[in-house]
């Protein structure tokens, strides 16, 4: 499992450009000697397109496409964004959307709605024309069947900013009696996607408060919170992830309460990582959960990259079971205090923020905003305590089976 750990780190390393802090600064964007144009005449379909994208100094970029909708995605290492509009791009208006801005710590994003599958013809970057400074990136984009549209998978996305091998442990210890626990708490959803909605009440305002309650009493019982939001903002999921790993936290707990059609669904339930998982209501939850990163131009579903894929099933073989056996102590003690459950309380799903291999993560659906006695329960205080009680208590058992479950396996 060591060396299968630093392989996985090595193989993630390998796109990332070093970044040696020598710029003095980063490329901004002449939007005066920028512009998407179409090719042809207008006839209701799609038509070959070119970006021309004008920046102050060449910069390393790398282009792929993402379907569900079709999108050209352009990472650059690094543009200032800021102080421009995508909007203001001349010949916006030839496709559905187009956005850009700084995508994580060292890397820039623009992402394209296109209006159908299309494929990379010429990706060419030169001196900028007419005598101006800078750099000129072209790419050149044509139309093709839909069976010929070549898509990246989200490539480990869920698995940015690890740091490089050298700065780390071969696997990620388990917590020692150094120090308490670290919980990393997960309000879901935030910003410009405030999740599921019934009338005026917003999932993302809910978890964020039912979250503060649960750290207040697990720093009461002892225990570290690690929170991946405190306000109203938005954070890429594998921002949240990234967050929690930072943190070295001990256990990932993912806070949501959406919304299913009336009668799908009722009741908290607990979800672990099961990629296998394909019922319905599963996999509409998942496109709920994941349809703000949609939003912001990522795309953390689809096929991962095949060896990476292993390698993280492999990882997985440790921190899966310790995955399970805290759903299975929540549920115990959500039992014992009373709280009304799912029938089926433990479920698998290939949510997202489950992905990690080397954090044990659950996602708990605290009821469904649709249910009416679900939503009553949400905003009852008593249920809340008892419900944010029964976790923390959860937690604390799970903690003492876990380290002594590692003791037997150092022996």
């Amino acid at each position: 499992m060591r060396w299968l750990w630093a392989l996985l780190l090595v193989w993630l390393a390998l796109p990332a450009l070093a970044d040696d802090g020598t710029r003095s600064a980063l490329a901004t964007v002449d939007l005066a000697g920028s512009s998407l144009a179409a090719e042809g005449r207008d006839r209701g379909k799609p038509r070959p397109m070119e970006l021309r994208l004008t920046i102050s100094q060449p910069v390393p970029y790398r282009v792929y496409f993402l379907d569900g909708p079709p999108r050209l995605v352009v990472d650059f290492r690094e543009i200032d964004f800021s102080g421009t509009s995508a909007e203001d791009l001349p010949g916006r208006e030839l496709v559905p959307a187009l956005r850009w801005g700084r995508f994580r710590p060292g890397w820039s994003r623009l992402v394209m709605e296109l209006p159908g599958p299309y494929a990379l013809r010429t990706a060419v970057q030169s001196p900028a024309e007419g005598g101006a400074r800078g750099a000129l990136v072209k790419l050149r984009i044509e139309p093709v069947k839909p069976q010929a549209f070549v898509t990246r998978g989200n490539a480990l996305s869920a698995l940015w900013d690890l740091p490089s091998p050298a700065e780390v442990t071969p696997l990620p210890p388990r917590r020692t009696a150094k120090r308490p626990l670290r919980v990393a708490l997960d309000p879901g959803h935030g910003g410009h996607d405030p999740g599921a909605q019934v009338g005026a009440i917003y999932e993302a305002a809910l978890m964020l408060g039912f979250a503060r309650e649960l750290a207040e009493i697990l720093t009461r019982a002892g225990f570290e919170v690690v929170p991946t939001r405190e306000d109203d903002s938005f954070v890429p999921l594998e921002r949240r992830m990234t967050i929690a790993r930072a943190a070295q936290a001990d256990l990932f707990i993912s806070l949501h309460a959406d919304a299913l059609p009336a009668g799908e669904a009722a009741g908290l339930s607990i979800y672990v990582w099961n990629p296998q998982a394909d019922d319905r209501a599963t996999r509409e939850l998942a496109m709920r959960h994941d349809r703000a990163d949609l939003l912001a131009g990522l795309d953390l579903a689809g096929t991962d990259d095949q060896l990476a894929d292993v390698l993280m099933d492999l990882a997985r073989t440790e921190t899966h079971p310790r995955s399970e056996a805290f759903a299975k102590f929540a549920v115990s003690e959500l039992n014992r205090a009373g709280v009304g459950m799912h029938r089926t309380p433990v479920r698998g799903a290939a949510f997202s923020v489950l992905k990690s291999p080397d954090i044990p993560s659950v996602l708990i659906e605290l009821g469904f905003l649709t249910d009416a006695g679900d939503r009553a329960n949400l905003f009852d205080p008593d249920w809340r305590a008892r419900t944010a009680q029964a976790l923390a208590q959860a937690i604390g058992l799970w903690a003492q089976d876990d380290a002594a479950r590692a003791a037997l396996s150092r022996k």
